[in-house]
């Protein structure tokens, strides 16, 4: 064996279980855990103590390209999207390779470093020289070995609005996006959004992609682009291929709508991705009180039978000035902006940072999980549950990709002088 992790606990499963490496970096074997049995005198060893084994964090939306560039050049001092959208579009100016690369680089750091393995970015394909888009384009084969990175073409400023939008687009997907985007509620007229879906899915089609839309990112309860996304998805066959981003106006829908929209939305089967950090600090700008907060219908949508994920979005840009692209976090504020805090519902919020999220970038069984067969890329949590993990935003002890440990987290216990008590280590757990 190539690696053995001893003594982990697995989601939905009973008891401790043994998972052994193969040297091909695939997981061999699956078995119950066994004190007695000595530990193998070869490969790599990990005694889980019993901690939570899951399989890697996914990151189904975030902005590699924007990532660490707020106050660049100046802050968004409105808070709003649409300020920030005018200043990325000066910062987007100044953009070189070496610049993407780098800060592209050190937030897939980051994600490593916190368990994420997978990735789906959005890239701003609305600058006739692409630099971004190639940029990521290397770096996604730089960091194939350890991380999957799918990458959206995005076109920020839209597709029939922009000049040469859909052309731009279109050499976005043959220079080897993975992913066909769209930002409906960004273009001119509600006729232009309805277009820009139009392109976006007959492109996808035609190169056999994903869509991957920005779709009703504004509180005007009038921008219903996400109906239209549905029934595109619906009626081309894409269904589960197609992911509607944000759609944060269904936080503005009026009861009956909605009710319609729930069944629309799971007959279609397509995605949708909830971005707490982005959307609760860019929504309700212009409202006075009382004030929405721009999250889309997240537990109508999962009573309804429809694949939400969370997403972290944007990390330190003109959007959000904070973040540290870390999913536990993620899972965090989103169940409480969205009240998914019951007993049965918190497990939910880990599984929308993981499988969940994990179904949106449309990967397969063979490609994620912990069977056997699988790629041996998972997270050791020390945490005995998904609650706890969220509860005290553990770090992962060990993040490993294909059967190679790539990051490491010891522990780091607190030592507390309290009056009347001697010296003690502080511990979270309890």
């Amino acid at each position: 064996m190539r690696m053995i992790v001893r003594g982990a606990r697995l989601l939905h499963a009973h008891g401790l279980v043994d998972v052994e490496v193969a040297e091909d970096g695939r997981i061999a074997r699956v078995v119950p855990y066994d004190d007695q049995k000595e530990p193998p005198a070869t490969g790599v060893l990990i005694e889980a103590h019993g901690s939570l084994l899951s399989a890697p964090f996914v990151e189904p939306h975030i902005h590699l390209d924007t990532a660490l560039t707020a106050g660049e050049p100046r802050p968004n001092a409105s808070g709003t999207l649409w300020e920030g959208i005018a200043c990325w579009s000066e910062r987007k100016r100044t953009l070189t390779r070496e610049d993407v690369v780098a800060r592209a680089s050190e937030v897939l750091r980051w994600q490593a470093a916190q368990g994420v393995l997978h990735v789906r970015t959005h890239c701003d394909i609305t600058d006739p020289a692409l630099t971004a888009l190639d940029a990521l384009l290397e770096v996604r084969d730089r960091v194939r070995d350890v991380m999957t990175l799918q990458i959206v073409a995005f076109p920020q400023e839209g597709i029939v609005s922009f000049p040469d939008g859909e052309a731009l687009l279109r050499e976005a997907v043959r220079r080897g996006a993975d992913v066909v985007g769209a930002i409906p509620h960004f273009e001119d007229t509600r006729e232009d959004g309805v277009a820009s879906l139009r392109t976006a899915f007959a492109l996808a089609e035609e190169h056999g992609l994903r869509v991957d839309a920005h779709c009703d990112e504004i509180d005007d309860e009038q921008s219903r682009f996400v109906e239209v996304l549905a029934t595109l998805a619906l009626r081309s066959g894409l269904r589960e291929r197609a992911t509607a981003s944000h759609t944060t106006a269904m936080g503005s829908y009026n009861g009956a709508y909605s009710f319609k929209l729930q069944r629309l939305l799971a007959r279609s089967g397509i995605n949708l991705v909830s971005n707490p950090f982005a959307n609760l600090n860019l929504q309700g700008r212009f409202d006075a009180y009382p004030r929405r907060r721009g999250l889309t219908q997240v537990k109508e949508m999962l009573a309804a039978g429809v694949n939400v994920a969370f997403g972290h979005d944007d990390v330190m840009d003109p959007w959000n000035a904070l973040g540290t692209a870390n999913p536990l976090q993620t899972a965090l504020v989103g169940l409480y902006a969205a009240q998914l805090t019951g007993a049965e519902e918190i497990p939910v919020a880990f599984s929308m940072v993981t499988d969940r999220a994990a179904r949106v970038l449309g990967l397969s069984d063979a490609e994620y999980g912990l069977a056997e067969g699988a790629p041996a890329s998972f997270v050791l949590l020390p945490a005995p549950t998904p609650e706890e993990a969220i509860r005290r935003q553990v770090r992962p002890r060990y993040v490993v990709a294909r059967g190679t440990v790539v990051a490491q987290t010891p522990p780091a216990p607190t030592r507390l002088s309290w009056p009347g008590e001697p010296p003690s280590e502080v511990d979270f757990s309890r």
